[in-house]
């Protein structure tokens, strides 16, 4: 069985804590955003056996095959937490007991504020989403560019936050 500390020092070196925001979908019944927190483990396909060690840890999330199509690059597992009860149950009471070391930590203080505002359904209204928005714009500063919100189709458009530009 893994200690914490290992966990900790797993989640300094190669974890990530992502916040996605799904826009209203008719289709789908949807009406408002959507708001997921979402954390993950991702390392090469050798490594895959410590993955089911940190899925057994946890005791929730699972370990999926991330296709790597890049002809350098080699397979890959990502042990995911996507459900919104576990993360909130589960992955932020150990974060908050077991403190991350790396700058990652700042991106979990962030990813907690968004998990416990959905949690209490303040992003549902303008005000609200607006607020995660920008928190979501402050997480994973120097990593590739994220896209704030995805089309139905995945393809991204405009944040929110850019279709009220700053009056001068």
């Amino acid at each position: 069985m893994l200690s914490p500390d290992y966990i900790v020092g797993l989640t300094d070196g190669e974890g990530c804590f992502y916040v996605g925001i799904r826009p209203p979908d008719k289709r789908y019944s949807r009406s408002k955003h959507g708001v997921m927190t979402h954390f993950y483990i991702k390392m090469r396909e050798d490594e895959l056996s410590l993955l089911k060690k940190v899925e057994e840890f946890f005791g929730c999330g699972a370990v999926y095959h991330q296709k790597e199509k890049r002809r350098n690059h080699s397979q890959c597992y990502r042990y995911e937490i996507n459900s919104q009860e576990d993360i909130r149950k589960v992955l932020i009471p150990f974060f908050d007991a077991h403190h991350l070391q790396s700058v990652k930590v700042e991106n979990y203080k962030i990813f907690r504020k968004i998990a416990l505002l959905v949690r209490d359904k303040r992003h549902n209204n303008k005000r609200g989403l607006k607020l995660v928005l920008q928190l979501k714009s402050r997480m994973n500063l120097g990593s590739r560019p994220v896209r704030e919100i995805r089309s139905p189709g995945g393809n991204a458009t405009k944040t929110l936050l850019d279709r009220n530009p700053p009056v001068r």
